[in-house]
């Protein structure tokens, strides 16, 4: 039987200052460029993601 051994480490202030904002960006983006695609792309886009992994959607 394997066991396995967790060790948790504090993350510095600095660290997740750097991951929200890499987050924020990251959230930004996605926002901007759905909100500005056609929505006929964005249907596409989500309808074809939808189809490759192999869930049903009509």
């Amino acid at each position: 039987m394997n066991t396995a051994s967790v060790s948790t480490t504090q993350l510095s202030v600095s660290e997740r200052v750097k991951a929200a904002a890499a987050a924020l960006v990251i959230g930004v983006a996605l926002i901007y460029t759905t909100g500005f695609a056609a929505s006929t792309n964005v249907h596409n886009a989500g309808h074809d993601t939808r189809h490759g992994l192999a869930f049903p959607c009509h």
